[in-house]
């Protein structure tokens, strides 16, 4: 029995006996519960039964994941939506095939600042009354320019919101370092990943998420299904089995939590995180299993163009012919 081995933690056992005619997929993934279907088409075994030899390799971010593509050591991508839209606008031949979630993260504030947004209270006053009472202006942590969470808290804050610049101080940061900054009280806030996000208020009950990604930025794009225009020129029919399986690995996510964590659970800390744990970050509202492309194009269009307010492009990249929906448009109902 073959093993292949997610970055030393994920193990998953392929079937024996593999057919000469399987296509080798090398595959780049971001380690967030938004990815799940790959983990769980991969981990099932139905990835193998569709004719695929996947080759997962983990990245902490989607740039370094953007750069294996260029390099051709990597034919498909499941990341976060920015990185591939601005690689396909500097020219690199790489195209959206599927969509796999959106939202994914959410906003969690310590007890003192989740008083001061308690429910049916303007944010922007909240801060303001925060910054009033505590002498200083509430801290937040985030990731760094251009991933989702960072979009979509400011996005929340200064968008919707008008929050006064003066009463909040963001600070960018890692993934793990966001979870431990809010776990410690380095921090009065921060947008957490899943599955962060659930272990992050179940090790402290006295944390609040205040509101989900999906409210700070409505059907904000989270992961999508990316391919190399080499990879879908010389391999089309594995193309649309990877569409197929991502459709099919969402419904099972969606339909059974807790059977979907049994997959997905070695991604995470080896095994460390427990399923029922993964079940519920599985379930949570911070996110949305979607895989159909269509379903993300216009988000897509308007989180490129707020990008632009906030300095990360000049100008948003183009969408045109980022979306390939022929994939999607063959699946059999």
């Amino acid at each position: 029995m073959r093993v292949f081995v997610l970055a030393a933690t994920l193990a998953l056992l392929a079937a024996p006996g593999a057919r000469a005619a399987d296509t080798r997929v090398r595959f780049a993934y971001v380690p967030v519960v938004g990815a799940a279907p790959l983990f769980v088409f991969t981990g099932a075994g139905w990835a193998k039964d569709a004719g695929l030899d996947i080759a997962p390799t983990r990245f902490d971010s989607g740039p370094p994941a953007i750069s294996a593509l260029a390099s051709g050591t990597i034919d498909a991508l499941a990341i976060g939506i920015a990185p591939i839209a601005v690689a396909r606008a500097k020219g690199l031949d790489v195209r959206i095939v599927s969509a796999v979630s959106t939202g994914g993260s959410g906003f969690v504030a310590s007890p003192a600042l989740a008083a001061a947004l308690g429910s049916g209270v303007d944010v922007a006053g909240a801060f303001a009354a925060f910054h009033k009472t505590h002498g200083q202006a509430a801290k937040l942590a985030t990731l760094p320019p251009g991933g989702v969470p960072t979009i979509t808290l400011s996005h929340w804050l200064f968008k919707q919101n008008n929050t006064a610049r003066d009463d909040v101080r963001v600070s960018a940061m890692g993934i793990d370092a966001v979870q431990q900054a809010v776990l410690s009280g380095a921090v009065d806030g921060g947008t957490v990943l899943e599955p962060a996000l659930t272990i992050v208020l179940a090790r402290d009950p006295k944390l609040k998420m205040t509101a989900t990604s999906n409210d700070m930025f409505p059907s904000i794009p989270g992961v999508v299904i990316a391919i190399s225009g080499a990879f879908a020129k010389a391999h089309p029919d594995a193309v649309d089995a990877i569409v197929a399986l991502t459709r099919r690995a969402s419904d099972f996510i969606v339909a059974n939590p807790a059977e979907a964590a049994r997959y997905v659970q070695p991604v995470f800390g080896g095994g460390l995180v427990d399923q029922a744990t993964l079940a519920k970050a599985l379930s949570s509202n911070a996110l949305s299993f979607v895989a159909d492309p269509h379903s993300i194009e216009q988000p897509t269009k308007t989180m490129l163009d707020y990008q632009v307010e906030l300095g990360d492009f000049d100008k948003a990249p183009s969408t045109e012919g980022l979306f390939d929906f022929g994939p999607w448009s063959r699946l059999k109902p």
